[in-house]
Formats: structure tokens, sequence, C-alpha cells
């Protein structure tokens, strides 16, 4: 896979909530990924940014407001049918409002030592347990329909952020 010169089709976004040793999935119900758990997310509108989509899309899914949210990661992906997508991850620590079930998701709440890796998309173990952890990633992956056939992924130490001045 070429990298270096890649392109996405298209741009897209996760945010998963992390609040007392939890983390707040949801149960996909169309779309890609559909049957799948994931975060909550979804591909930006024209002229949005990815932590504006990250809100609005959690919004839409489950009802609830992210609060605190940090910029984790950088997810690339190519499917061998030629669909390529830019997937930013973002980590909330808090949430206003009432989860709800919608059309899209199920919401879910997993104890963040037993997130259920077989039954989410074949990279999230390469790079999730890290960004529970705390740790910042850049990731590509290479898919054939729902499997994985290559994965390159880099982690960070997450930077201390410097005083404003």
């Amino acid at each position: 896979m070429d990298w270096e010169n890649w392109q996405p089709r298209e741009r897209a976004n996760l945010c998963f909530i992390l609040k007392d040793d939890r983390i707040l999935l949801i149960h996909k119900k169309r779309g890609l990924g559909a049957g799948k758990i994931n975060g909550p997310g979804g591909k930006l509108e024209p002229g949005e940014t990815a932590l504006d989509s990250a809100i609005r899309e959690t919004q839409e899914e489950i009802g609830v407001t992210p609060l605190e949210i940090e910029e984790r990661g950088v997810l690339n992906f190519q499917f061998t049918d030629g669909y390529s997508l830019h997937c930013v991850v973002f980590v909330a620590h808090d949430f206003e409002g009432t989860l709800v079930e919608t059309d899209e998701a199920i919401p879910e709440w997993f104890p963040t030592d037993a997130v259920p890796y077989d039954r989410m998309w074949e990279d999230d173990r390469h790079w999730l347990p890290q960004v529970i952890a705390g740790q910042r990633f850049e990731a590509w992956f290479l898919f054939d329909s729902d499997r994985m056939l290559e994965k390159e992924t880099r982690f960070y130490s997450m930077q201390p952020e410097l005083p404003m001045r």
C-alpha cells in the first residue's frame, strides 16, 4: 500500500466517552460497520471540523453531548473495493444529557478492562487499549470487506500541555 500518496475518499470521526473506568460504546444498527460495536461517530459534513462532527454525531446517535474532549489519534483505512476513509479519534471524559437508543445505535457502557473486541472492527484491538491508557496514535489499515489485511500503528506519549502565557 502506497500510504505516502494515499488520499481518503471520506473523512469521519469516532468519539469514545471514558468515565469511572468505563467506556461508552454503541451497537451500530446501520451504515458502515452495522452489527458491530464501536464508538459513536460518523462522516464530516461540508465545512465541519472533525471535532464539530464528533459532537454532532454523538448527539444524533445516542442523545448526549460529549464534554472535556481530547483528540487522541488518526485512523487511515483503505478497502480493497476502493473505498478510503480518514478518521480522527476523540476521547471525552464527561457528557451531558440522557443516553437514548436511536435508529443508528444502541448505547452501552463496558468496563475498560472488558471491551468486547471480538464484536468490533478487527483493527480496534490494535489501538483502542492504548487510547484508553492515555496514548496518542496514528494508524494505517488495509481491509478486504471486514477482514484486516495489513496494519501499521505508531503510539506517542501524551505531551503535557504548556501553560498559557
